[in-house]
């Protein structure tokens, strides 16, 4: 990778540039950076490689951007760490953010689709994508990381699909590809599956990435880690796991509630900004009324008069109100409830990935066991009726199948680890519920602030336009005048 050298070459650069106390002084740094640029040509270092720019100008490296390095240095952190999350919020933020458009016209020439425009912020690039890519990537992450946290997919439609529908399918393929791009093992994963699909420019996508990673072996396979993960599993781990499990179920039904809860404050917005554009829709029909009022009706009054003038006035007022709440509504939406959701999906991932344990890892395991134990029932009676050549035959299964039972523990404490990793990251990721909670005093305190003063503008609008109980139109009165119902000021 340009602007970076071997491990090896690193030890050796340093050993080269590194005063007999192990520091590097002024002299020693700019012989390591020229040491550094020679690496990257492709050079092997030696103490003797510098003499031939005794009379020349030192190479200059090639520097990569420190998002890079600061990427690489928390990757080597979470490295010496095998049982420790070591990324804070911020950082598991800052590995990625990927923004989902709808594309506004439907591709293809007889059978219309849905496309998506997906850009990663790391990667710089927006490539079109369709559902059944994404489910490509879905089946491919399931596939190669089976134990470690893969949000569950929004469910195809055919036929029949509104606006609606294709929106909230956008929020939730949004929240599936940054929750992926967030995670520290499936975002840096070796087989790079994540940047194909964000990179990826051809056609068809689905078929490429299928076939690109269809012999990729799962992550028990490749990990360094595999091998020792009996040493990284702590004794308790089972009760561990059985409590954050418990933990984990019930904060769901409270963040599914506090969801709840926030999708009614976006619909009494939205019903608030309704109902004001009804008011003026109201007032401007009023307005306009072409009805002869005359004397005879009137009698000595004209209020009718006064009132089809103020009420063109009011009616602009109604609309500015309609207009606030919408944007209360859409903040609401946007910065409460996108929050929520996002922190739920992780949660409902986690919960799924537990599931994926029960039934996959522990099930394998104890059917080994039971083949096991069966194939030694059979060599039993087979050695009891001393049926010829048997026993050799038992011996080798017996054998082939001890390895698959020592695979299957390996796979089961991975699995455990794995899961305890998954949790550190959930509980990394609870700052979500504070932004949350951040997010709904700061938009209910701008909204609510942005209507009290719309309301106030209207009460003195109302005060100045419209007659008063002796039928004539007042001046304009103090927003701090009381009102006739009483205990009510402005």
């Amino acid at each position: 990778m340009e602007g970076f050298v071997s491990v090896h070459a690193a030890y050796k650069i340093f050993e080269l540039a590194s005063n007999a106390q192990g520091q590097l002084n002024r002299t020693g740094l700019y012989k390591a950076l020229a040491l550094c640029a020679l690496a990257q040509l492709g050079k092997t270092i030696n103490d003797k490689i510098l003499e031939s720019f005794s009379d020349k100008d030192l190479p200059v490296p090639s520097l990569a951007e420190l998002s890079e390095l600061q990427r690489l240095s928390t990757e080597q952190r979470r490295k010496q760490k095998n049982s420790m999350l070591t990324l804070s919020f911020h950082e598991l933020n800052e590995l990625d953010s990927v923004k989902v458009d709808l594309v506004p016209e439907k591709k293809g020439v007889i059978i219309k689709h849905v496309e998506y425009n997906v850009t990663s912020q790391r990667y710089k690039v927006t490539v079109g994508r369709r559902y059944n890519d994404f489910h490509a990537l879905h089946e491919t992450l399931i596939h190669r990381y089976p134990y470690r946290i893969i949000p569950s997919l929004p469910p195809k439609k055919i036929g029949g699909i509104s606006t609606e529908f294709l929106e909230s399918r956008r929020k939730s393929l949004r929240r599936f590809l940054n929750i992926i791009a967030k995670h520290p093992v499936i975002a840096e994963g070796r087989l790079g599956i994540l940047k194909f699909f964000l990179t990826f420019t051809g056609s068809d996508c689905q078929s490429k990435l299928k076939e690109q990673f269809r012999n990729a072996p799962d992550e028990f396979m490749t990990n360094e880690l595999a091998l020792k993960a009996k040493e990284l599993v702590p004794m308790d781990t089972q009760v561990q796991y059985s409590n954050s499990r418990t933990f984990v179920a019930a904060l769901i039904q409270s963040v599914n509630r506090l969801k709840d809860i926030s999708e009614r404050l976006v619909k009494r917005s939205l019903e608030l900004s309704v109902d004001m554009k009804q008011i003026a829709v109201e007032l401007s029909t009023m307005t306009s009324s072409s009805s002869v009022v005359t004397s005879w009706a009137t009698g000595p009054s004209d209020s009718w008069d006064h009132l089809q003038k103020g009420f063109k006035h009011l009616s602009v007022e109604y609309s500015t109100l309609s207009e606030k709440a919408t944007r209360k509504a859409a903040n609401e939406e946007l910065r409460i409830l996108e929050e929520l959701e996002a922190f739920l999906a992780l949660l409902m991932a986690y919960r799924d990935l537990c599931d994926r344990h029960q039934k996959g890892v522990l099930n394998d395991h104890q059917r080994a066991l039971n083949k096991m134990g069966s194939i030694k029932k059979k060599q039993m009676h087979a050695t009891v009726r001393g049926s010829d050549g048997a026993g050799e035959n038992f011996e080798s299964r017996i054998l082939a199948q001890e390895s698959a039972i020592t695979n299957m523990e390996n796979r089961n404490y991975f699995s455990l680890h794995c899961i305890q990793m998954e949790t550190q990251l959930i509980h990394s990721n609870m700052m979500m519920l504070s932004n949350a909670f951040r997010e709904m005093a700061g938009v209910e305190s701008a909204g609510y602030s942005e209507l009290s003063q719309c309301w106030q503008n209207l009460l003195q609008l109302v005060e100045r336009v419209m007659p008063s109980q002796n039928g004539q139109t007042s001046p304009p009165t103090s927003p701090s005048r009381s009102l006739s119902s009483p205990g009510i000021t402005l």
